[in-house]
């Protein structure tokens, strides 16, 4: 995470239903380090920020006021996270082991990419990528 005040990096927010407590799958799959949490009154996630590698992303319960939804309510979602990695097979493969789907393989591209789309439990989607 930047440390001076003119830094400017992304911390992407996911959504989730209410009532989910157990978000171990991003650990799991991508080494996540959980940083905080805050939870409601019945044990169910409202706030959890993790990390991975430094990089900062919450993943937060869709409230009543939210304008904001899960990818499951519309089974899909308009933003991908991109994860850039060394090694995108063992990736995607620790991903889909932690409870993934395989959305695209894992494929070396034209443009100098190794990308291969999985998408989370909760729906998200994720490419793992490298440049080649």
């Amino acid at each position: 995470m930047p440390t001076n005040d003119n830094s400017v990096y992304f911390a992407p927010e996911l959504f989730i239903n209410k009532g989910v407590t157990d978000v171990s799958f991003y650990e799991k799959a991508f080494g996540a380090i959980e940083k905080m949490r805050f939870s409601n009154e019945d044990g169910s996630i409202h706030v959890v920020e993790l990390s991975i590698n430094g990089a900062i992303f919450h993943i937060h319960e869709i409230t009543t006021k939210s304008y904001f939804f899960s990818p499951e309510k519309n089974n899909g979602c308009t933003v991908c996270i991109g994860l850039f990695v060394t090694d995108v097979d063992k990736v995607m493969k620790k991903a889909i082991n932690a409870g993934a789907t395989e959305v695209n393989p894992a494929q070396d591209y034209d443009y100098g990419y190794r990308q291969g789309t999985v998408k989370d439990p909760f729906g998200h989607y994720w490419q793992i990528q490298k440049k080649i």
